[in-house]
């Protein structure tokens, strides 16, 4: 089968793989859809790829197509619509058992970066890594569920937001889109920022109540406004870009929460007059539980959210050197391979 592998600079290779085969306690997926997520481009534009051996590809969705001798029968082949929590561990400390396997204490497994990903046509995991598809579901809004739409889920969770209450989301790219409509259909009101303008204009059909460009307008002096001097109750960083971090800690009001979900460098701040003096409560959000994966897509799929409308582009593997290309432009919605 063929694979998509980075090898640095901005450049992949579709290599030649064997046809996975599973050993007793794992499956091999039919692929039907692979989303592309913003961390992928961490890898893409690495100078070495991070190794250049792996199939690359983190949001895995499709059918169990062949299951080892001890994977349970409601893993059979053909019946079973899955998506991957795309991490594996030592599967017995303390974050292994509750399904935190990407905080183990001895490591893990990062399928799509250290171990073989999602773009391809078939992926080898444990069983124990797999997540049901609800029916109501497509495959593509799978793929979303389980990264992108997934995190900004765990990070609306990690905060404990309650309905009622303003949410400002810095980014608007996929995960900033995500969280947008998961804020606006737990109840919030959605403050969405950004300095593309396409995206803020996508942010009002996902349930902004207001779109602030910051490459125009002061997002801190915005948010002000549009909240009477208080600042926002909660706010989520989702583009990981430094002066858009310490704006999200100004944008709080006091007794505020701040969540960051973006990957980015080293922030500086005034921890006194940022922080301390407005009693805010800081947090950070990487990925999710499998509990949470699954309640993730529970929840989407119980609304009917069109998290399908995320997706603006969708590729033929044989067209991942184009679909790279642009989504590295970060101009566009969410991007997603169909191997199958």
């Amino acid at each position: 089968m063929l694979g998509v592998v980075f090898t640095g600079n901005r450049n992949l290779e579709l290599r030649d793989f064997p046809d996975p085969s599973p050993a007793d306690d794992e499956v091999v997926i039919e692929i039907k859809a692979s989303g592309m997520c913003g961390s992928d481009l961490h890898v893409y534009r690495s100078p070495d790829g991070h190794g250049a051996k792996n199939i690359a590809g983190h949001e895995p969705c499709g059918v169990v197509l062949e299951r080892g001798s001890a994977v349970a029968e409601r893993f059979a082949p053909t019946d079973a619509r899955v998506m991957v929590h795309h991490y594996d561990g030592c599967r017995t400390c303390a974050n292994c058992l509750q399904g935190w396997t990407q905080l183990c204490d001895e490591g893990s497994v990062v399928y799509g970066r250290t171990g073989h990903g999602a773009h391809a046509r078939y992926m080898k995991v444990p069983a124990r890594t797999l997540v049901p598809l609800p029916d109501a579901l497509s495959f593509e809004e799978g793929a979303a569920v389980s990264c992108g739409t997934g995190t900004a889920f765990g990070a609306i969770k990690r905060m404990h937001m309650q309905g009622g209450t303003t949410l400002a989301v810095f980014g608007q790219g996929p995960v900033g889109l995500s969280a947008t409509m998961l804020g606006a259909a737990m109840g919030a009101r959605v403050l969405a920022v950004d300095v593309v303008d396409d995206r803020l204009e996508r942010a009002k059909t996902f349930g902004a109540e207001v779109i602030v460009n910051a490459a125009t307008d002061d997002p801190v002096e915005s948010i002000q406004e549009l909240t009477k001097g208080l600042g926002a109750d909660y706010v989520m960083e989702c583009c990981g870009i430094p002066e858009a971090s310490v704006a999200a800690i100004r944008s709080a009001r006091t007794w505020g929460t701040v969540c960051f979900v973006g990957m980015g460098p080293e922030v500086t701040y005034d921890i006194t007059a940022d922080i301390i003096k407005k009693q805010l409560t800081l947090l950070g959000s990487w990925t999710f539980s499998t509990t949470g994966q699954k309640e993730c897509a529970n929840f989407v799929a119980e609304r009917r959210l069109p998290v399908g409308d995320l997706f603006t582009h969708s590729f033929k593997l044989e067209d991942a050197e184009q679909a790279y290309k642009l989504f590295d432009t970060q101009t566009t919605g969410k991007g997603v391979i169909l191997p199958s």
